[in-house]
């Protein structure tokens, strides 16, 4: 190596060093595993050295014929990773190697709990692999030179990983990137050939490019002292490329673990060829826990993109519609040209076919998941399921197998779990019942309890119980699912339909027609408060409750609506009563009407807070309490 020039000592960015320190002293249960980064790091370096190279042919430097070669010194102690692909230049090494460049890097920071397995899962993630080389070396040496710059430009980096690295501006004459370990002691197991296979073959026998290890000399080979043999020790194939009946699936979670840069195996995969008017192959997976960045719309997502078998670009969004991007995968494609762009693929309508295809197969596997593994998608519902619930507005083609998907807590599942399927609902309606009922509310405890379910009680109906932030909002888009309409249990003016027989319809008349009177006196005490007051059918044990008009927007998408700064529609609730109920009777027979007019927002505002509402006007609320509370005891 030539002399080095403009050296200089830089400080590490401060999440850096926090990852070190965990990576250094407590991080990977399973220490081989840093050898599967720095080859899949390599791998991905080469992927953009041949996408560049098809606009620039150049880069290849007269030398297209990529690899990975592995090579150790036993008595030196230090393992050598080198690939020949697109290299890093000065200012590349001080800001790849130096500080993690991604947003949402504290998040990262506090994400990591101390916990082995659940931290090791986030360092892929973040695109931080290399940091793991120090779990194994006390010293890392980087020596990279940019495809396409002169050898001049070459660049030697050093770190010990502790608070600092330096940078070094070297020769270089080949391109790509030469990673040198200083085993610890204690490591040296990773500097023997045989060990270094293995792990090769565990971890990285996918890997699409050839991975070489200087071959073993035998007898008489050993006393020639000439250049080592260089021999291929991955398959280095394309996985996706061949017959599923010939791969393993151990080969297929391995794989997923390096392009999804996860640690765990997926939950479900899917692996098909297209042929006929289009040409693709698909490798589809489903991860077991959501990434950090789940709920960040604008957050990286989508395939990795190959045009025979060529390289094009990491999360090419345009294959999956964005409720589905938790999936990982490759997409494989005959029929699109070399030089796609993002903006290209927005519009060329072979994407859309493939869309299409490709967003029915992550829903029939889903659906198949669900079907025969019913604990392994309740996990999946889990860390997925709020995203899932995007989807009917996002895709109307796939409405109903999107909510057949979908899972509520309900009035007759386990308590508090989100398990019944609609289908499962379907199955157990009561006799006479066509309508799928429900009921949105801020938590489980609160709708559990609401007023709204009591005649749903009385009649052994089951109601599903929504509590995510999005659930009002899904429900405007999903009207119906199997012929059975969604009906909202707190809007409007509940009709049961068969569910109430001719004598309860009569009675219900008769006792509207006898409660005329206190409903209008209802309708003076409350005044601008309320829309309508009427007599209640829902109630059996509360006195009162407050409907929401049938156009009104619910108190989920009201509050949603507020806190992103948007200015809410006005609307008024609906006053019901129960008229058999001991406080409305006593209500009715109250002849002081300031006192009733009292009484009366004392149930209206209590009405309020059993439907999760905020008060308007909480003091005039505990004034008129106190004001009971005193005559009471009088």
């Amino acid at each position: 190596m030539s002399v080095e020039t403009q050296k200089e000592t830089l400080g590490f960015q401060t999440e850096v060093k926090q990852l070190l320190h965990l990576m250094i002293h407590s991080l990977y249960s399973n220490k081989e595993i840093f050898l599967r980064e720095l080859i899949s790091n390599a791998s991905d370096a080469s992927d953009k050295l041949r996408f560049e190279a098809l606009a620039k042919p150049e880069l290849l430097e007269g030398g297209a014929d990529l690899k990975i070669r592995i090579s150790f010194d036993k008595e030196a102690k230090t393992l050598t990773l080198e690939d020949n692909g697109i290299g890093m230049g000065r200012e590349d090494a001080i800001a790849h190697l130096g500080t993690i460049a991604k947003s949402g890097t504290a998040d990262f920071i506090k994400q990591l709990s101390g916990d082995q397995k659940k931290d090791s899962h986030l360092i892929g993630q973040f695109g931080v692999g290399f940091y793991s080389a120090f779990i194994v070396a006390d010293k890392v040496d980087v020596y990279s030179r940019r495809a396409g710059t002169p050898a001049s430009a070459g660049v030697h980096w050093s770190s010990k990983g502790e608070g600092d690295f330096e940078v070094a501006s070297i020769e270089k004459a080949e391109r790509g990137t030469r990673i040198v370990l200083h085993l610890k002691s204690g490591e040296e197991e990773f500097a023997d050939g045989w060990r270094l296979r293995n792990i090769i073959k565990k971890y990285s026998d996918h890997i699409a490019l050839p991975i070489e290890l200087p071959k073993e000399l035998h007898g008489e080979e050993k006393d020639q002292p000439a250049e080592p043999e260089w021999e291929t020790v991955n398959r280095a194939s394309a996985l996706w490329t061949r017959p599923r009946t010939e791969i393993k699936d151990e080969e297929y979670q391995e794989f997923y673990k390096h392009i999804g840069h996860d640690f765990e195996n997926p939950l479900s995969w899917s692996h098909n060829k297209v042929e006929g008017k289009l040409e693709y192959s698909s490798l589809l997976y489903v991860p077991a826990r959501a990434p950090f960045d789940l709920y960040q719309r604008e957050a990286p997502k989508g395939l990795k993109l190959y045009v025979q078998r060529v390289f094009v670009m990491d999360q090419a969004e345009s294959f999956l519609p964005l409720y589905l991007r938790f999936i990982k995968g490759v997409v494989d494609s005959n029929d699109l040209s070399l030089n796609v762009s993002r903006e290209i693929l927005q519009k060329d309508p072979i994407i859309d076919s493939m869309k299409s295809a490709l967003t029915k197969r992550v829903l029939d596997m889903l659906e198949k998941l669900a079907k025969n593994e019913p604990e392994q998608y309740q996990g999946f519902w889990k860390n997925f399921g709020q995203v899932l619930k995007e989807g009917p507005a996002e895709d109307f083609a796939n409405k109903e197998k999107i909510a057949a998907l979908l899972r509520f807590a309900s009035t007759k599942g386990t308590d508090g779990e989100q398990n019944v399927g609609l289908a499962e609902y379907i199955a157990r309606l009561a006799e006479g019942q066509d309508k799928i009922y429900f009921l949105t509310g801020e938590s489980y405890a609160q709708v559990k309890n609401s007023p709204h379910l009591e005649v749903f009680r009385k009649k052994g109906i089951e109601v599903l119980l929504l509590t995510d932030r999005i659930d009002e909002w899904l429900m405007s888009y999903l009207t119906e699912f199997d012929g059975k309409q969604f009906v909202d249990v707190a809007r409007g003016d509940l009709d049961l339909g068969k569910l109430d027989t001719e004598e309860d319809k009569k009675a219900q008349e008769e006792v509207a027609k006898a409660k005329e009177g206190l409903v209008e006196r209802l309708k003076t005490a409350l005044g601008e408060q309320v829309a309508e007051v009427r007599v209640s059918h829902r109630l059996t044990d509360s006195p009162a409750i407050l409907a929401i008009g049938e156009q009104d927007l619910g108190l989920q998408m009201r509050q949603i609506l507020e806190a992103s700064g948007q200015k809410v529609p006005d609307s008024k609730p609906i006053f019901e009563f129960n008229p058999g109920h001991p406080l409305i009777e006593k209500l009715d027979a109250e002849a002081d009407e300031d006192r009733f007019v009292d009484l009366s927002h004392i149930l209206f505002d209590q009405a309020a807070l059993a439907a999760g509402d905020t008060l308007k006007d909480p003091a005039a609320y505990v004034q008129r309490l106190n004001k009971l509370l005193v005559e009471l005891s009088a």
